[in-house]
């Protein structure tokens, strides 16, 4: 053993190469785990791009066969089903990549969708004497309208809840002039959201589900209409049971 204070045992350059080698095999492993969630990510986010491309392809050439159909052979949620569909294929891009320009066409291209689906079911309602149920809804981003992402769950809520509800939503930043034009057309404004738009009147600001029920009577009579059916099928049920009891007896 040296006591000398100044004297210093060599450098085991072996540890440190070993220690460097080890680091940097478990950084590149960890970027390359990286680089194949991304890839992976990014496949799954194509795969529905290339779906919603089919998806508005279809629908535009429905919008040209019903417009030449029937009455009797058009029903009130023709297309409301595949809205909805690339509605949410929508929301999955804008959450895993929200400042794509692919997701910006796509979405100004899926709004141009809905407001010719609006205008032909409002078509249809004057050919056929019918009155569909529809609520157009702008919103905008958390920072302008924090009260909007509950509005959208509100929706997204009574849409499933009643199938022949349309739902039209517009995100009001979108830069498209057909937006603005039913912005101008409703008076809505882009700092005071969210809007609906309900029987050709603007409502603003958040709305429960009751609130909306009462701007739409028609939802209060389906409701209705479910409790009687119910009501009814229960009576027929205990009728049956009763029945059955006795021809045993």
């Amino acid at each position: 053993m040296n006591n000398n204070p100044s004297f210093r045992p060599p450098l085991d350059w072996k540890k440190y190469l070993l220690a460097f080698s080890i680091t940097a095999v478990i950084f590149g492993f960890g970027m390359f785990i990286n680089a194949k969630l991304d890839q992976q990510r990014y496949g799954d986010i194509q795969n529905i791009q290339d779906r919603i491309a089919l998806d508005l392809l279809s629908s535009e050439t429905q919008f040209d066969l019903l417009q030449e159909s029937s009455c009797k052979n058009v029903g009130d949620s023709v297309l409301s089903d595949e809205l909805n569909s690339l509605a949410e294929k929508l929301s999955y891009m804008e959450a895993n990549n929200q400042k794509d320009s692919e997701l910006d066409y796509l979405k100004r291209y899926y709004s141009l969708l809905e407001i010719k689906d609006y205008l032909l079911m409002k078509r249809l309602s004057e050919k056929c004497k019918s009155k569909p149920i529809s609520v157009l809804y702008f919103y905008g981003n958390k920072d302008d309208c924090p009260e909007c992402e509950k509005m959208g769950f509100v929706l997204t809520y009574l849409r499933e809840q009643y199938p022949d509800l349309r739902i039209y939503s517009f995100d009001s930043n979108l830069s498209l002039s057909a937006i603005d034009t039913l912005k101008s057309v409703y008076a809505v404004n882009s700092h005071n959201l969210p809007a609906l738009i309900i029987s050709e009147n603007t409502y603003t600001g958040f709305r429960d589900i009751d609130a909306i029920k009462i701007l739409i009577p028609e939802l209060k009579k389906i409701d209705a209409q479910r409790i009687a059916s119910s009501t009814s099928a229960l009576k027929t049920s205990s009728t049956s049971s009763a029945t059955s009891t006795n021809l045993k007896r």
